[in-house]
């Protein structure tokens, strides 16, 4: 019994540190750390990914080179970018990154090589900055 309540105590006392040490963690947009930060969207509205996908017989089948986004308000402009097409399981099957254009409502991703367009089950659009 003494050792169910030492081990109690001792438990208690880690998670107690740990706890006190995690809450006075200081999170910004700005910086890199354990924590979670709420940062403004650079727009309220949706934005759209289509893509169109090419045959390749080299491949073989079709393939999905590039991502086109559409809906891109004013207030994104010239800002980093990060496209991800996911596959089974929502694993990564590529990235591509850029920056946004410095006008228009619409931008293109390229992956190079091109993916298996059979293999993509999502796309995930980052803007940050």
């Amino acid at each position: 019994m003494k050792r169910i309540v030492g081990a109690l105590v001792a438990g208690l006392l880690t998670f107690g540190g740990v706890f006190g040490l995690a809450a006075s963690l200081n999170l910004t947009s700005d910086s890199l750390g354990a924590g979670t930060a709420t940062v403004a969207a650079c727009q309220a509205g949706a934005l759209n990914a289509t893509y169109t996908s090419t045959y390749s017989a080299t491949a073989p089948g079709y393939t999905l080179g590039t991502v086109t986004i559409t809906g891109l308000a004013s207030t994104c402009y010239s800002k980093p970018y990060k496209v991800t097409l996911s596959g089974s399981g929502n694993a990564s099957l590529g990235e591509a990154t850029g920056t946004t254009p410095a006008s228009g409502t619409s931008f293109a991703a390229a992956f190079a090589p091109a993916l298996g367009a059979t293999s993509v089950t999502g796309i995930s659009v980052v803007i940050s900055g």
